[in-house]
């Protein structure tokens, strides 16, 4: 079970040494436009992936005059230092160094519902992965090597396929096939684990009554099995002209997604409003998968007011709080929020100043 009993920003965008003691159940964050609400967002999620959803560019999320970033925090007990800047990361649990970026992901599993993010329902095939991945890293750790390792075949295919060299084609090829297998098995595994999920409590939560499904796509032509390493090397062997010909590889997981379905009706159907509540109810199945597995994310939910309304807000809040997960939301506060306020601790934040109320 994550959860941040300290918090100390010392450099983050407009953050500069702010510190709080999070409620471990849910802590609302209230400021008007600009003031910080998304940077403390943001902040929360770079404690747990040491990458911004934002932005790849680390100067975007260092302060002005500043050389690095720095977050302190408590997790679970466990004292988290995260300092980075243009030439040096370093990650510590106790003091002592921590050299991967998956151990830092596995003591601070972060779901994030953010506009800035977009929505996974009628989202991009990009956005799609990372919501399938971030499932499926937590549920099996191991498969971080092997996404590494196929994105480093990728990586020298494409170039040798740029370069029109063919000569070590056949054996990156045969790697392409390989772990693609691991990859598909471990996506498809996932999404069983997700399907299996209780959907009535979620269906309630949105007032839905509908059939939802949702259809993973491997990456892969139809002709292929993607769970079939043979059938993936020889549908490769036999189209390396057509590849070197588009000078990169257009089929594989890098290029899986999924499709959603309301009724048997396609996601490119959907209105926005559908899309975006049918993007809550998968990322709340997402948590609620994880509380099952014993898997207790922190939530992230930014600028709530403009995405949800009322009724839906304090719905979502007290079916999350239900599930003993710690919540960070922050809302502009034009309306009150009828939030439990036995169980939820109020910050205003003002030019990047975070006080309790």
């Amino acid at each position: 079970m994550a959860i941040i009993e300290k918090l100390h920003i010392l450099r983050f965008r407009n953050l500069d040494n702010q510190y709080l003691e999070p409620n471990t159940n849910t802590n609302l964050f209230i400021g008007g436009n600009g003031q910080g609400k998304t940077n403390l967002i943001e902040a929360l999620y770079y404690l747990g992936h040491n990458r911004s959803f934002k932005s790849k560019n680390i100067k975007d999320v260092v302060p002005l005059e500043k050389e690095s970033l720095q977050i302190d925090a408590v997790v679970d007990g466990v004292r988290v230092l995260l300092k980075k800047s243009k030439n040096k990361n370093t990650i510590l649990f106790n003091q002592q160094k921590v050299s991967s970026n998956s151990k830092l992901t596995h003591l601070i599993p972060t779901q994030i519902i953010s506009p800035d993010r977009g929505f996974v329902v009628g989202g991009p095939p990009k956005l799609k992965r990372s919501y399938l991945d971030w499932g499926v890293f937590h549920v099996k750790p191991g498969i971080l090597k092997t996404y590494k390792s196929y994105n480093k075949a990728l990586k020298n295919t494409n170039a040798l396929l740029t370069n029109n060299n063919t000569k070590q084609l056949d054996h990156w090829l045969a790697q392409i096939a390989t772990l693609s297998v691991e990859i598909s098995s471990a996506r498809v595994d996932y999404v069983e684990k997700l399907k299996k999920t209780p959907f009535v409590p979620l269906k309630e939560l949105i007032k839905q009554n509908n059939k939802f499904d949702f259809l993973l796509q491997s990456g892969w032509t139809k002709e292929v099995n993607h769970l079939d390493q043979e059938s993936i090397y020889k549908y490769l062997i036999k189209n390396k002209g057509s590849f070197a010909r588009i000078k990169h590889l257009n089929y594989g997981p890098h290029k899986a997604t999924i499709d959603y379905y309301i009724n048997n009706q396609n996601e490119q159907h959907f209105s926005r409003g559908e899309q975006k509540k049918l993007s809550l109810f998968y990322w709340i199945m997402q948590v609620l998968m994880m509380v099952e597995l014993n898997i207790k994310p922190i939530v992230l939910i930014d600028d709530v007011s403009s995405e949800l309304d009322q009724e839906k807000i304090d719905s979502i809040l007290d079916f999350l709080n239900k599930l003993g997960v710690q919540i960070f939301v922050t809302d502009i506060g034009n309306k009150p929020l009828s939030v439990d306020k036995k169980r939820t601790a109020i910050y205003h934040i003002d030019k990047g100043v975070i006080l309790k109320k």
